[in-house]
């Protein structure tokens, strides 16, 4: 199961809004089928292990992430390809919360005579596709908030300015999250003040870019920004409250942008983040890295939209007239009350000179 799991990640950020399965199949002690979900969803994990195992299915067991689907959708139901290869046990780590399968998946491969197993490593299945779970219980993605910051607290040395902070080392894991997400999400201030690209610069990886989604209340971003140069890297999505400026918007249109006013407001007549969530979980995106600034970073975190934290801190002081990672709320060290009333800490490792640490919301 553990080897199964592995095998899920890889699907993890290419595969929405399906879940990101692994499948692994044994037969007298030996592996002989291997499967993860396929980008797009489809292929599914055990079609693939069961593809690839051949006749070696015969009596076989399989160790899957997720129970088994039991609808038919754009491929047939994977607990008839089981029955249909000659399984003869499935060990299962999760339920699947869909109600399209949740426990006829089970009951399916129960009623033609096979062996099921429930449970095993349920706690990591879960962890993995906490998205998913998310997209299916509550209708919005799992929204992850990545943090660089500083010992005391700090994302940058000052307003609008940008900071290199963590090392390299703890960089290269900050690129493998992005590629882990459907999608990474920042503000307008962010880009007008260090131009970024939002790709995924990992060599070999730049196809992994998630769709980059920007809030642009006014949609003020230059029509020569670096990232409208990246769209053949991965997509972009522009959430404005506002389709006065036409042309621009179809400027933008043109180049290959995609252009959505908010149908819902804040207080400040900008996207309400509520809104939001429901508009990208209806869109069936499960995992949404938060990599923004300030301003962004406490308006998810008002908002309770705030799922989990990535968290990495370097071993320097910005110093007075930083700016911290909640903006006014008191954000200074991950070991403060605004963090540790709410999260629980689920990893921490060295990166380099740097700390990495993961929080998880509390339920």
């Amino acid at each position: 199961m553990r080897g199964a799991i592995a095998l899920a990640r890889r699907g993890l950020g290419n595969v929405w809004p399906n879940p990101a399965v692994g499948c692994v199949i044994v037969n007298d002690g030996r592996v002989v089928g291997r499967g993860w979900t396929q980008p797009g969803g489809r292929p599914h994990a055990e079609t693939e292990a069961i593809k690839r195992a051949g006749a070696a299915t015969q009596g076989a067991t399989a160790y899957v992430t997720l129970e088994p689907c039991a609808h038919s959708g754009k491929t047939p139901p994977c607990a008839d390809a089981l029955v249909n290869a000659g399984i003869k046990r499935v060990v299962i780590a999760t339920t699947d919360p869909d109600p399209r399968t949740a426990g006829r998946g089970v009951q399916k491969l129960m009623n033609a005579g096979i062996d099921v197993s429930q449970g095993v490593l349920e706690v990591d299945a879960k962890y993995l596709n906490a998205g998913f779970f998310n997209l299916i219980n509550k209708q919005k993605p799992m929204f992850s908030l990545k943090v660089a910051a500083s010992k005391d607290g700090c994302i940058t040395s000052s307003p609008g300015t940008k900071t290199d902070i963590t090392g390299t080392v703890a960089r290269n894991m900050g690129q493998m999250l992005r590629a882990s997400h459907d999608a990474v999400l920042f503000g307008i201030g962010t880009l007008l003040a260090d131009d970024p690209r939002y790709t995924c610069r990992l060599p070999g990886m730049i196809d992994a870019t998630p769709v980059r989604i920007l809030l642009d209340g006014q949609l003020r971003i230059p029509l020569d920004a670096k990232i409208l140069n990246t769209l053949d890297k991965g997509e972009l999505w522009i959430f404005t409250s506002s389709a006065r400026d036409i042309d621009k918007s179809s400027a933008l249109e043109d180049m290959g942008v995609r252009v959505i006013v908010a149908e819902e407001l804040d207080n400040n007549s900008r996207p309400s983040l509520g809104w939001l969530a429901g508009h990208l979980g209806a869109e069936g995106m499960t995992r949404v890295l938060v990599e923004a600034g300030g301003g962004i970073n406490r308006a998810f975190w008002e908002a309770g939209l705030v799922d989990r934290i990535y968290w990495f801190e370097a071993p320097i002081e910005l110093g007075q007239g930083c700016v911290e990672v909640l903006g006014e709320l008191n954000s200074r060290m991950p070991g403060q009350p605004w963090l540790i009333n709410n999260f629980t800490e689920v990893d921490k490792r060295t990166l380099g000179v740097d700390t990495y640490m993961v929080y998880e919301k509390c339920t």
